[in-house]
């Protein structure tokens, strides 16, 4: 045990904590393979290198937002990320290592409709709400704006994306193509499916934590 003022702190909390940060700076500073931009940029063309490198951050706090949640499951609300994501995996060793540094294991793809019940991806969407929002200090049950995986695709205009509102009328989940996202923090499973979706249709939204 090591002594810190007056404060008596296990040297095994201090390993984990230590643990923990190495991980953190791991996944912010990783440089991801160029083939993750060239993908994004075939499938949107429209975009910037300045909106691809906005997308490659979201990428980046998804795997930290996984870090923290640990073995729970953690939707993937951006459309424009998952492509991101799908690509990544494609880079099987560089993946594989990529989750054992920076995750502590192997981080798996879970499209929505392989998700067990409805309910199991209810709760992975308001799991990455409620992480996202902390992450960018924002109250998850008041929210005053979007956090970056939740606002992305809207603003990189993203057509087949998910696209969030924080203000809903009539308190349905969906709205035409916009999701709820200022139900999403509620606790009486109001929020929609992986990646948003009210019906957990489409392939393309992901959801980690899956069984490893």
């Amino acid at each position: 045990m090591l002594f810190l003022g007056l404060t008596l702190i296990p040297a095994g909390l201090l390993l984990r904590h230590s643990r923990v940060r190495a991980r953190e700076r791991f996944i912010e500073s990783y440089a991801f393979p160029q083939r993750l931009r060239r993908k994004l940029a075939e499938r949107y063309p429209h975009l910037s290198e300045q909106q691809t490198a906005h997308a490659l951050r979201g990428l980046r706090q998804y795997f930290q937002l996984c870090r923290q949640a640990k073995r729970r499951m953690v939707a993937m609300p951006s459309q424009a990320v998952d492509v991101l994501w799908h690509e990544f995996i494609l880079h099987t060793r560089q993946y594989q290592q990529f989750c054992n540094q920076g995750i502590g294991r192997f981080l798996h793809h879970v499209p929505s409709e392989a998700m067990q019940s409805p309910t199991l991806a209810q709760q992975g969407i308001r799991r990455a709400w409620r992480l996202a929002c902390v992450a960018e200090g924002i109250a998850p049950k008041a929210p005053q704006r979007l956090p970056l995986l939740f606002a992305l695709d809207a603003e990189l205009a993203i057509a087949d994306g998910f696209h969030y509102s924080l203000n809903c009328r009539g308190g349905k989940n969906r709205q035409g193509d916009t999701y709820c996202a200022g139900h999403i923090g509620c606790s009486s499973g109001c929020a929609g499916g992986c990646g948003g979706s009210s019906d957990g249709g489409g392939d393309s939204g992901g959801c980690g934590g899956g069984g490893d």
